[in-house]
């Protein structure tokens, strides 16, 4: 049996990491692929996200693919594990091991925990990135998109700042009983749900326009929805919905959006 390895931080999961698994599962000549993410990534001294988060999103992107296997093997030890100890867990009773990496490793490859050994068990696959240069001695999968997890955590932090902000507006101009869902994890459309709580039709209607004038143009309103007593202004990653106390109670918003949480545990 042939099987690929495919480790990393996934600090956060993205498009990318998505791309080099399809790539891998159709130019390599294998029986499983085994995406192994890290505890803590032995060249760095902190995560973005924590490790069973992680876990989770992995599992929950790619639980379609047969072949495709989410080990726990590195997270459950709690601690760095160096790439030659993965390869040995998985050694057993299997015939040729692709290690799957992405071509910006390659500067520092040497510097690997017992690399000469561990170039001797297995066969490198690089994924393509950011036009370096892979020298021909490796095999090479092509993946035409960034698989910099960089640009992602930056637009998450960047996110949570929109939010803080959005709450800040809502709460300078009289709005009650804001709520924050972060629903990056769940089966949702966008990322955050920002509920508000207005004193009537017409405040609803003034936190519309505080909204307007203090985040655009940075922000996007993609659609707004109005009907009086009940506002929803969608930025394409947050929902913002403005309602008078009755209708909050009456559609009980919040008790939908923490069930999508309740149903992702269980």
């Amino acid at each position: 049996m042939n099987i690929a390895i495919y480790g990393g931080s996934f600090d956060p999961l993205h498009f990318g990491h998505k791309k080099v698994v399809e790539t891998a599962l159709d130019e390599l000549e294998i029986d499983r692929l085994i995406i192994v993410p890290t505890f803590l990534n032995p060249f760095k001294k902190e995560f973005f996200l924590e490790p069973n988060r992680r876990l989770n999103s992995l599992k929950k992107e790619f639980f379609n693919l047969k072949k495709v296997e989410i080990s726990s093997f590195e997270i459950d030890l709690k601690r760095s594990v160096s790439t030659i100890e993965t390869v040995k867990h998985f050694k057993k009773g299997v015939g040729k091991i692709f290690l799957i990496i992405g071509a910006d490793n390659l500067k520092n490859l040497h510097k690997w925990k017992n690399f000469e050994e561990l170039n001797s068990l297995v066969t490198w696959v690089i994924a393509s990135r950011d036009a370096i240069d892979i020298p021909s001695t490796f095999k090479t999968i092509k993946v035409d998109v960034d698989i910099s997890s960089t640009k992602i955590r930056k637009k998450m932090q960047d996110i949570k700042f929109r939010v803080e902000k959005i709450s800040r507006v809502l709460d300078d101009n009289k709005a009650d009983a804001i709520e924050v869902f972060d629903l990056k994890d769940q089966d949702y459309i966008v990322d955050y749900v920002v509920l508000a709580t207005s004193l009537g039709i017409r405040h609803t209607e003034a936190l519309l326009n505080h909204l307007k004038n203090n985040l655009k143009p940075a922000e996007e309103f993609l659609h707004i929805d109005e009907s009086g007593d009940w506002i929803a202004i969608d930025l394409g990653d947050i929902f913002i919905h403005i309602m008078t106390a009755e209708t909050r109670v009456k559609y009980d918003m919040e008790g939908f959006l923490a069930s999508l949480k309740k149903t992702e545990e269980k």
